[in-house]
């Protein structure tokens, strides 16, 4: 019997009904008590979760087949993710702890690139457990910058990133100090030694898993991130004092320093932040709405970097979060919100000084 003849399957009569009502529940995280409630703020909520059904479908879906890799960008100037970095180019890879993979590149002039394996745990538990790290200084390249790396669970020699039983996502960070100027690495990844010859034909049984993945997917990652707002509204205006260990779990670079805030203001104020700083490789301050999305730093003024910033005469920095430029310090626009969260991050830092926050009234 041809396959345009075959009875329906009925195992596939409920599969989109049930996606969609699954990835219905990931809209709880609009109606948290902690939630906020202007229509600006409940607007890009409703966004968000617009944005990471996408990304999660690229992801579980089309990107899913560990067997043939796909770089693909899970977050970038639209889809944003944790507080995602806006000198960052992210891409993502899902991969099996039973493979073997090569990436063959070359370096261009990105200043900071990093390789790590994870634990993609994000639609059971809200983590991704690092199992597998390498950075740009570690990575031994020829004189035009050419390189290879092997993915694997077993050592290799030359430049090796380790993976673990649970490793299934590779993560690149690519940080510049100038997108403008500095020109990203270029990278292919691919599956070498054991596996098959062309990805298999799509099953029922593989689309519904995809599916339900997808919409766990969403509905955890939302909900990780709104409980970290409502842990950093706890401690407004200022760093939040948490361990570096929480954020590690959730896919952090373990070079970063991460110092994540809240921020609540009245109209006419000022969010001021103050610090010399330390010895270090890169560092950068991002403003982000409360559900942890960096804002359009395509068009405003929403972030600034070692590279950008002003000095003051004795080395501190000062960061006035504004409505508009107070003609003094370095202006982050505000950009209409008037709540949200934020994040500072040192990069490979001799020591990690704490910025100073205050309100003031302009």
């Amino acid at each position: 019997m041809s396959s345009e003849s075959a009875p329906r399957d009925e195992r596939l009569e409920n599969v989109w009904r049930d996606f969609c009502a699954q990835l219905a529940l990931a809209g709880e995280v609009l109606l948290r008590p902690a939630a906020p409630t202007s229509p600006l703020d409940q607007a890009e909520g409703l966004r968000y979760l617009s944005r990471l059904t996408r990304t999660a479908l690229n992801m579980l879906v089309d990107s899913s087949d560990p067997d043939f890799p796909r770089l693909f960008r899970l977050s970038d100037d639209k889809i944003k993710i944790g507080a995602d970095n806006p000198d960052n180019i992210y891409q993502q890879a899902v991969i099996r702890a039973d493979r073997t993979y090569v990436i063959r590149g070359k370096l261009n002039t990105v200043p900071y690139l990093s390789f790590g394996t994870k634990a993609n745990r994000y639609a059971i538990d809200g983590t991704m457990a690092s199992t597998g790290e390498l950075e740009l200084a570690d990575i031994a390249a020829d004189a035009e910058g050419r390189f290879n790396i092997i993915i694997s669970s077993t050592p290799q020699s030359g430049n090796w990133l380790p993976m673990t039983g649970d490793s299934s996502l590779l993560i690149v960070r690519q940080t510049f100090d100038d997108k403008r100027a500095q020109i990203p690495a270029e990278l292919q990844i691919e599956r070498i030694g054991p596996g098959p010859a062309a990805p298999s034909l799509l099953t029922p049984a593989a689309i519904s898993r995809q599916l339900a993945a997808s919409a766990a997917w969403v509905r955890g990652t939302a909900n990780t991130f709104a409980d970290w707002s409502e842990w950093f509204k706890s401690q407004p205006n200022c760093i939040y004092a948490g361990e570096q260990a929480v954020f590690q779990r959730a896919g952090g670079d373990p070079k970063i320093w991460y110092g994540h805030a809240y921020y609540e203001l009245a109209p006419g104020e000022a969010w001021v932040l103050e610090v010399k700083p330390p010895p270090c490789r890169m560092w950068n301050f991002q403003i982000d709405n409360w559900w942890m999305e960096s804002l359009d730093h395509v068009h405003q003024k929403v972030w600034i970097n070692g590279h950008q910033a002003k000095y003051e005469a004795d080395g501190r920095i000062i960061i006035v979060c504004a409505d508009t430029d107070p003609g003094f310090g370095n202006w982050v626009d505000l950009a209409g919100h008037r709540r949200g969260t934020a994040l500072w991050r040192w990069i490979e830092a001799e020591a990690h000084p704490v910025p100073q926050c205050r309100v003031i009234k302009l």
